[in-house]
């Protein structure tokens, strides 16, 4: 999985809001950092050279994930580590940062309360998290194929879990219950650009959890051929692109 989700997803989705969140980190100018959901290194890499300087600790709860990325990444600090029980001290980092994590997280105010037991006093926590799936071109593309070609059985992943956690408010009530303070609530739309999109179908499809939900299947091989058709049908030939919009937050204590 994180081989084809470095290949097929992490430069059409992820560098693109990763140098958004890295200008964003430098003008703050952080000296120690912690990155959470790392994944494969694609923030990582752009806040290294966003901020030269900085000393960066990147984590991630998947050990595979910090595997693929100390490789890629090796100019930080790499650990495997879980949101909610974070393997730091107290006030250790001037900025943590987490580029479409806390989506992932089971108990986010519980991840957001450790993130704010971390900080600095004068820190900021600064992340982004999906807006609604029909914001974003590639993902209700590959939703809509996937529906098609499963109708009353396609896996609900990409709609529930990336996309599921859009709403402003209700984050920034996590936050709150936390003991974090929401400073600025920003949305970003930004373009992603795919060698073809058949390549962001094979992304979705073996770089994501919908991989587990196809791979026992007989018939998971045509399942696979009739998503990227359809998604091919719908976003055309050769080089695609779409809007993809975000929303990027700030928080401190």
């Amino acid at each position: 999985m994180p081989e084809a989700y470095e290949r097929h997803l992490v430069p059409v989705f992820f560098r693109p809001f990763a140098a958004d969140l890295a200008a964003r980190a430098a003008a703050l100018r952080p000296r120690t950092v912690l990155e959470l959901a790392a994944g494969t290194g694609a923030l990582t890499s752009a806040l290294l050279i966003a901020v030269p300087t900085a000393s960066v600790v990147a984590s991630d709860l998947n050990e595979a994930m910090v595997t693929a990325g100390s490789v890629r990444e090796p100019r930080a600090d790499w650990r495997q580590a879980d949101a909610q029980e974070l393997p730091f001290e107290d006030g250790g980092f001037d900025l943590v940062l987490c580029q479409f994590g806390v989506m992932f997280f089971p108990d986010r105010p519980a991840a957001y309360a450790e993130v704010r037991r971390v900080l600095a006093p004068q820190g900021r926590f600064l992340f982004n998290s999906w807006g609604p799936l029909a914001s974003h071109g590639f993902g209700a593309a590959f939703q809509t194929a996937l529906e098609q070609s499963m109708p009353g059985s396609a896996p609900s992943f990409v709609k529930d879990v990336p996309h599921g956690y859009c709403d402003p408010a209700v984050v920034a009530a996590d936050l709150t219950s936390a003991g974090l303070t929401l400073a600025a609530a920003e949305e970003v739309t930004l373009e992603g650009v795919a060698e073809s999109a058949a390549s962001v179908a094979t992304g979705f499809l073996t770089g994501t959890p919908v991989s587990a939900a196809l791979q026992d299947r007989e018939d998971a091989q045509a399942l696979r051929a009739a998503v990227t058709q359809r998604m091919t049908d719908r976003l055309g030939t050769g080089r695609v692109t779409a809007p993809m919009t975000a929303t990027v937050y700030t928080a401190h204590k």
